[in-house]
């Protein structure tokens, strides 16, 4: 069975968002090595479109550092499903648009052989947490106030035990946690 791992940045009041994010060589370092033990990545339609906006082309931006850049290589390469029903099209290279239930399809996919799934996009998210169909978390709590937007758990109907299995501070302050359902 495969696993279905769930990464967000997270700012210090628990708005989650991927534009909320120290986003240095370490962070990026650690996110391709995160990418390496997946096979598959999941989105929402607002996740793959923020992160289809930037990645595709990120060699093209002179600001881009080698790390950022190798992180472009690893997620470009790696197969990507996005769900929506809105959506029209899925531009970014290997990625598959899934205008069917998200349950009902990463239920599928967990049980067929293969590796890693993860996912990402607060509303995605929100939708597995209240099934308990995560494996695993990976919050990187960002060392800032966000003060708007979503937060990671709201909308969770019942209570949610975590285990720390591992823990890492980058020199930014960026704090890694990682957690399984307790």
């Amino acid at each position: 069975m495969r696993k279905l791992v769930f990464t967000m940045n997270v700012s210090l009041d628990g708005c989650a968002d991927h534009r909320v994010a120290v986003a240095d060589d370490e962070l990026h370092d650690f996110s391709t090595d995160f990418l390496e033990s997946v096979d598959t990545i999941l989105f929402g339609r607002a996740a793959y479109l923020l992160l289809e906006g930037y990645w595709p082309v990120a060699d093209e931006d002179p600001r881009a550092t080698e790390s950022m850049l190798e992180f472009a290589r690893r997620i470009n390469a790696m197969p990507k499903v996005v769900f929506s029903r809105t959506l029209r099209n899925a531009a970014w290279n290997n990625t598959k648009l899934v205008k069917k239930d998200a349950v009902e399809t990463v239920q599928r996919m967990k049980r067929e052989k293969g590796g890693t799934l993860s996912v990402g996009g607060i509303q995605l998210i929100q939708t597995f947490l209240n099934l308990k169909m995560i494996d695993e978390f990976w919050l990187l709590v960002q060392p800032l106030v966000w003060g708007e937007g979503r937060r990671l758990f709201d909308g969770v109907d019942d209570r949610l035990d975590f285990k720390l299995v591992d823990s890492r501070t980058f020199k930014s302050g960026v704090v890694v946690l990682h957690y399984i359902p307790g």
